[in-house]
């Protein structure tokens, strides 16, 4: 259960924006970090159809952004980050309470994928919901955050476009403020491409700083990736974010959804190919003292407990017939147990989850 949010009580003398309506005259001038007032939006900010937007001309690191949500009326806001991260879950105000909310983002040079489009440089904050109501944001560094760095394929990486949506995507909202998440994982990659090409494994090395997790789950597309060549991958990537003072951590594969008549995932859903993937993974974790976060055994043990139809939901099987990537909602679940094995292993700390 999240805890409750701390709240203050409105007062009329409180300068405080109640609809998007009012917000129109008070966002119209040149961006900068900080109102310099508790209860007022940066004039980075801007009201939009949708909601409220905000950027920031940053440089790439991290930041601590502290926002406050709510008015008069009641309430209701997410936000996100960069491209589609979920960096808050939607937060309910009561009429006249204003809630006080804190996170961590990574500000990166290509907001997605690495080898996609660079899009926006410096921050960009995205207020939505049925009601969204900012009333007050500070955004500062965060020199000193934890960093959790993922090296991960499609099902992992920041997804551009709806509903397309990976499980890396939804992971910064699970976690409290002071640990930040940086999403290197790209669309199609493999052991052996990831390797290869310097936007993608050389990227997360070089961010490394002693104390990072990193998270590598790489496997969807090793089809033709022999154990031999596959343990030898990941021993590098382990062996290299160690020499940098981070901690690696193996992540067996989210499980496709196909689905026997029986109910039960085939050989190719638990990526059982050329090799198979998730044996090879742990035993090399074990082998290697490398913790692992063993996703397929969860994922096939929750799509197999929810059946043939229910299961179709955490996917884009009702979209497109896709039974690989996963919806917001299987994106935000699959999110949900990475962070539980984080916490039940020690490798993040309870007070840092949400």
């Amino acid at each position: 259960m999240r805890p409750q949010a701390r709240t203050t009580r409105y007062t009329g003398g409180v300068a405080m924006l109640t609809a998007l309506t009012a917000l129109t005259a008070v966002l119209a001038s040149p961006a900068h970090a900080d109102s310099g007032r508790p209860h007022e939006l940066p004039r980075a900010c801007v009201a939009t159809a949708d909601g409220v937007d905000c950027h920031f001309d940053l440089e790439p690191g991290n930041y601590q952004v502290s926002v406050l949500l709510g008015g008069a009326t009641a309430g209701s806001t997410s936000i996100s980050a960069e491209q589609r991260r979920t960096v808050l879950a939607t937060t309910a105000t009561e009429p006249g309470r204003v809630v006080r909310e804190s996170f961590t983002v990574n500000v990166r040079a290509v907001e997605g994928e690495p080898t996609g489009d660079t899009g926006t440089p410096g921050l960009d904050l995205r207020f939505r919901g049925s009601a969204p109501l900012p009333a007050g944001l500070r955004v500062t560094p965060a020199r000193h955050a934890r960093q959790i760095l993922l090296a991960g394929d499609s099902t992992v990486c920041d997804q551009p476009r709806d509903p397309y949506t990976g499980w890396g995507q939804e992971l910064p909202q699970l976690l409290r403020k002071g640990v930040s998440v940086a999403n290197y994982a790209d669309g199609g990659e493999s052991t052996v491409s990831f390797l290869s090409n310097p936007l993608l494994f050389d990227a997360v090395e070089s961010g490394v700083r002693r104390g990072d997790l990193v998270l590598i789950q790489l496997a969807h597309n090793d089809k033709s990736t022999t154990a031999e060549d596959y343990r030898a991958n990941l021993t590098e990537m382990a062996e290299r974010v160690t020499a940098r003072g981070g901690e690696p951590v193996f992540v067996t594969p989210i499980v496709r959804r196909r689905m026997q008549k029986d109910g039960t995932l085939d050989e190719v859903a638990q990526h059982v190919m050329a090799a198979n993937l998730p044996v090879e993974m742990r035993s090399l974790a074990a082998e290697l003292g490398v913790p692992v976060v063993d996703l397929t055994a969860r994922t096939k043990e929750l799509v197999e407990g929810l059946g043939i139809e229910a299961s179709k939901d955490l996917y884009l099987t009702k979209v497109n017939g896709d039974n690989t990537h996963t919806s917001v909602q299987g994106a935000k679940t699959f999110a949900g147990i990475v962070v539980d094995e984080l916490r039940g292993q020690g490798l993040v700390p309870a007070r840092m989850v949400r």
